[in-house]
Order: C-alpha cells, then structure tokens, then sequence
C-alpha cells in the first residue's frame, strides 16, 4: 500500500488534555510508536485557528499519522485555546499569540510529566510565532518552523535565539504567501546557527503529497536522520 494521503500507519494513539496555568483545558492526542519507545517527540503547535488551522491541519495530522511508525517519533498535537477539531474543542478564546503561551508550556510539562524524549517544536504558520516568541522557555532540543510569516514575532524574539543552542530549522516555501527565502534569509540572519531550507516550488500550505513528503523528511532530518529515507510503502519492502 502506497503511504500517502490521510493513512494512519499503526501508533499507540491516546486521546489526551492538557491543563493550562490559567485554568484552561485543551485537547489533543498523542502518537507513539506501536512497539518500543519514540527516540524523540514532535510538540507540534497549528497554523492560526481563525484561519482553519486546528491540530488536524494537514501535515501535522500526516506527522501524527505516519512518523511514530517510520521514524520511531512521538507526535503531540493539540488545539490551542478556543479551537475546534473533530478531538473537541479546547477552552478558552484565541488571543493572537498572547495567552497561547500558556498552551504552549502546558504541552512541555505534559511532556516533561510524561518523561517524553528529547521534544522539538515544530510549528506552523501561526504556530512557527509561538515557537519563536515562547519556546525559548522550556527545555527543547530546537524549533522546526514551516512556512514561518513572521508577522508576530518581533526581530529581537527571533534575534534573541542567537544566544541559544538550541537547534533552528525554517523551511520556506519558494512560493510562500508571507515569507518567501530570500526575506526570510534576511530576517533570520540574526541567528547564526539557524539552518533555513528552501523548497523550490513550495507553498504556504503545503498541498499535495510531494510537497508532504518533503516536508515530513526535512523534519526527521534533524530529528532522527538515521531513519532516512522514509518508507513510500506499508508494509515495508523485507
């Protein structure tokens, strides 16, 4: 069977809440390899819920879908305050990326309760401007930041990670509707050690199953490259 489109490869899936420091909860779910344990964790924060975004958006549902079983990762993805999947709905309202902090960090302490491996961030859209602003708090290996707009995060929040070791991974979509490389070259120059990547022919959103894949190996690259290249079939060839 060929991997693509909304197929779930086999995972231990757990329906999960999360409990803010301001007395929300938020849900979500958590994917883990059926057998052994993940060598790292995908905290994964959406695109902008008021723009459709939501933990089911696309690639990171993909991500949930396929990574525990061809890269030996943990995916937790979840709703930020006030947004709606077929999971449930989280509390709360949005708040432009203000508040979303505290959904932030209480994923990294379910995560730190959980004694989950080595997390990274990775965030979309939306969600790489909660990565940027907050993620320096919390003990993370680095950020994956697809398609980042750079419209929240200011230039000293993402300056600021220059004197950080964490690991800064931005993958541009040639054809971005925001932030397209060459600008993104430039705003991301602040942070010496940051990797950005280019993807000819990219999107903001990242349709299609050439551009999932790509975008899926990119992430295991800097996570678990040693379970590179990823498998296009299930079961996998002997």
């Amino acid at each position: 069977m060929e991997i693509r489109g909304p197929l779930e490869l086999p995972a231990r899936r757990e329906e999960i809440e999360l409990q803010t420091a301001d007395g929300l909860t938020l849900v979500g779910e958590l994917a883990q390899p059926e057998t052994g344990e993940a060598v790292a964790t995908l905290v994964t924060l959406h695109p902008l819920p008021t723009a459709g975004g939501f933990m089911d958006s696309h690639i990171l549902r993909k991500a949930a879908g396929r990574l525990p079983a061809l890269a030996d990762l943990a995916v937790l993805r979840f709703n930020t305050r006030g947004t709606t999947s077929p999971r449930g709905t989280s509390d709360g309202a949005f708040d432009g990326g203000g508040a979303e902090q505290f959904d932030v960090a209480a994923a990294m302490d379910f995560v730190r309760e959980r004694a989950l491996p080595r997390p990274w961030l990775v965030g979309w859209s939306f969600g790489t401007e909660l990565a940027l602003k907050y993620g320096r708090d919390h003990d993370i290996e680095g950020v994956i930041l697809l398609s980042p707009p750079l419209h929240r995060a200011t230039d000293d929040e993402v300056a600021a990670w220059a004197g950080s070791d964490r690991q800064v991974v931005v993958i541009v979509p040639e054809l971005d509707d925001y932030l397209r490389p060459a600008e993104a070259r430039e705003r991301f120059a602040s942070i010496p050690h940051a990797q950005l990547i280019a993807v000819d022919g990219g999107k903001h959103l990242w349709v299609g199953e050439t551009q999932t894949r790509r975008v899926l190996t990119e992430i295991v690259a800097a996570v678990n490259p040693s379970a590179l290249p990823l498998e296009t079939h299930w079961p996998p060839a002997a």
